[in-house]
């Protein structure tokens, strides 16, 4: 290209910046295919109290049910009807912002009450008389997982959500830890005595293959993950610490496309009130250091963050100041540019209770799966969920 024709099309191409149809254009084109949407798991586990969490503070329902369990002071009103556990605090700018949607009266069908069912169900996406061996994310994975990192999950062990029917993600507390095991030496001596024959034997194919996939993704999260300081500062608990580590990942651009955080211990039988409020309190201000740190990085734009709980508690007390297992719950989610942001739906009845004395469900916790699947991570959340769910419209 000569020197005229250059200077002719850089002026061109400069001056259609200027021109609003094109700018509109170019955004999109840039959402569209520079954006790296990222999903954040949160795991509330054992049971949330969905009721002392968004509290319906003008109900007389729910204080007659709950004499020494309901919550009466310090309550964040939200609207003219529900209000945040005081423990929620730092979450309060969040729905002030718009950046927070609360989905209530959240369930599935034919609610099961036991812990680890329930959670099965959530992590399989399955009716409730189903049992599937793969993971709603596995199964994203196996259609668009190319690498055992693309999802992580902060523990030392892999829920079965990320189990994938022939692709899993990778599970670690500390990508340095587990860089060093796969550098050791027994490890190294297992993969230098295998062969393509190895490979092609089922169980033993599968064990080689893992090890390989697990080394690999072992140095590249080592390798890619930017070694510095994080400037925002994070409460001194567990799962504070998931999270600063997820914000490191997503502030380094590692190809993770999902992350998997747990908070755990809201199974509250028994003097529910102090260790709910410990616990609310260690969210609030772990998922408020993480989106500032987010923010400050300029990836809060394309992180969403959903917070679930297996299922809800019963709304009347027990004789132990504590709640028993229930079914419907409301479920968190947090992003930039939520569509309908606030209270998404209001509280259903508390006088219109199932046989057991819990919440009606209202929304299929696997709508919400089908939401994020389709306009959040562009995929065919059909295939995916087995099913054809409804769209809901929170992003």
């Amino acid at each position: 290209m000569d020197r005229r024709k250059f200077i002719k099309d850089s002026t061109l191409a400069s001056s259609l910046f200027f021109i609003p149809s094109f700018v509109k254009a170019f955004e999109s084109v840039a959402s569209e295919r520079l954006g790296y949407k990222r999903l954040v798991i949160v795991q509330l586990a054992g049971g949330n109290d969905g009721l002392n969490t968004i509290i319906p503070y003008n109900n007389d329902i729910y204080f007659n049910a709950r004499p020494r369990l309901a919550i009466t002071k310090g309550i964040i009103k939200l609207s003219d009807d529900l209000g945040f556990h005081p423990s929620l605090a730092p979450l309060q700018s969040l729905f002030d912002n718009g950046e927070l949607s609360i989905i209530n009266n959240v369930g599935y069908p034919n609610p099961v009450r036991s812990h680890f069912r329930s959670m099965d169900i959530w992590q399989t996406a399955s009716d409730s008389d189903e049992y599937l061996q793969s993971g709603w994310l596995g199964r994203y994975l196996d259609k668009h997982g190319k690498k055992p990192y693309n999802a992580i999950e902060m523990d030392e062990q892999l829920s079965l959500a990320m189990k994938g029917e022939r692709f899993n993600g990778i599970a670690t507390n500390d990508y340095k830890v587990l860089y060093k095991t796969a550098k050791d030496p027994f490890f190294k001596s297992v993969l230098t005595h295998y062969n393509d024959a190895h490979l092609s034997e089922h169980n033993l194919g599968y064990l080689y293959q893992t090890m390989i996939e697990a080394k690999s993704s072992a140095k590249y999260i080592y390798e890619t993950t930017q070694i510095k300081a994080s400037q925002q500062d994070y409460p001194q608990n567990k799962f504070a610490k998931q999270l600063k580590n997820v914000a490191q990942f997503i502030s380094s651009d590692i190809d993770t496309k999902v992350f998997y955080t747990s908070l755990n211990g809201f199974d509250t039988h028994a003097n529910q009130q102090n260790t709910q409020t410990r616990l609310l309190k260690q969210y609030a201000e772990s998922v408020s250091a993480f989106v500032k740190d987010l923010k400050h990085n300029q990836k809060f734009e394309d992180t969403l963050i959903l917070t679930f709980s297996e299922f809800g508690r019963r709304v009347k007390q027990n004789a132990a100041n504590g709640t028993d297992h229930g079914a419907a719950n409301n479920v968190f989610v947090i992003g930039k540019n939520l569509r309908k942001p606030g209270f998404y739906n209001d509280l259903v009845s508390l006088s219109n209770l199932d046989s057991n004395g819990d919440l009606k469900y209202e929304i299929d916790f696997r709508t919400i799966y089908a939401t994020i699947l389709s306009h959040w991570l562009k995929a065919d959340d059909t295939i995916i969920l087995n099913n054809n769910f409804e769209k809901l419209n929170f992003i």
